[in-house]
């Protein structure tokens, strides 16, 4: 018989490119220090770590409260601990936050909401933190944590769009950018479909274009073949692809020196480096170099 619980599914971002540059022992060394140390994180905040996989821990939390706590607690202090890492083992965490039904078994837990906190935690940009509906019904009572609808989100997997929303955990954040904040009114109508859209409007120097979901995967670069061409030196010929995946739009690295994601009052810069990240709302892509460089070829993104 399946039980009420919250389900925290917390994932190392960039463990790949830390293989690849370190190798197996140390990197492995890295992940499991990492991991490790979440779940100590989880357990001290009042939550049962259920089995690590890989580089993400999976965790279950009796009261929603205590669950939301411990994440807006784990990533502000990740992002102490990773400024005084080095470059080289920077894994960032992503977290998936799903209030449901799970079955217990064996001291394992299976189930709907399992899947989708994983789902999330795996859609969610780095630094991040996704939840459902019911995670936010639960969490009225915590006055000091803003959430951001996100809207209905295709999750792989089921038939109807998961209902999502963004926790806004840094503490510097402005509140206008706010669109829920606890308590919220969860009776409010969702709107219909996949909020991460069918389309997507890329523009650059003045230039724009619309690409629906069927016309991906497309290529970004300086490459005059490519579907969306930027005349930069900073540019590789093939920087980056889009591709429409289960749903969603997720934007993919391939380049020799990154790429820079930043969504319209969402959180710090996203760095991709032969990683990967879901595209939503509104914002800015940088190719080559970070935003803080004034002249960086930015493209602009509208998904809708």
């Amino acid at each position: 018989m399946g039980v009420q619980t919250t389900v925290v599914f917390a994932d190392l971002f960039g463990s790949t490119r830390v293989f690849e540059s370190l190798g197996n022992a140390q990197a492995t060394a890295a992940v499991t220090q990492a991991t490790n140390w979440v779940a100590e994180k989880i357990t001290a905040n009042g939550g049962r770590v259920v089995k690590f996989l890989g580089d993400g821990v999976l965790a279950v939390f009796d009261k929603t409260p205590d669950a939301i706590s411990a994440v807006v607690d784990i990533q502000r202090s990740h992002q102490l601990r990773l400024a005084s890492l080095s470059p080289q083992i920077y894994m960032p965490l992503r977290i998936g936050v799903v209030r449901g039904d799970v079955v217990l078994v064996d001291d394992d837990c299976y189930g709907d909401a399992v899947n989708i906190a994983s789902r999330l935690s795996a859609l969610t940009g780095p630094h991040q933190i996704w939840v459902n509906d019911k995670v936010i019904e639960y969490s009225t009572k915590l006055n000091d944590v803003h959430f951001r609808l996100l809207g209905p989100i295709a999750i792989r997997g089921r038939s109807e769009p998961c209902s999502v929303y963004q926790v806004e955990w840094q503490e510097d954040q402005n509140s206008e950018y706010f669109t829920i904040q606890a308590p919220v009114n969860v009776a409010s109508p969702v709107p219909l479909g996949d909020a991460l859209g069918g389309q997507i409007e890329l523009t650059h120097d003045g230039h724009q274009q619309t690409f629906h979901a069927f016309e991906l995967p497309i290529q970004l670069g300086r490459f005059r073949k490519v579907d969306f061409v930027v005349n930069d030196p900073r540019v590789s010929r093939t920087h980056a692809r889009i591709e429409w995946r289960n749903g969603s739009f997720l934007i993919v690295d391939e380049s020799s020196y990154g790429s820079w994601i930043r969504f319209a009052g969402s959180g710090p810069d996203l760095m991709l480096r032969r990683d990967e990240c879901v595209l939503h709302g509104v914002g800015q892509i940088a190719l080559g170099t970070s935003f803080n460089d004034t002249t960086a070829p930015v493209i602009s993104f509208v998904v809708n």
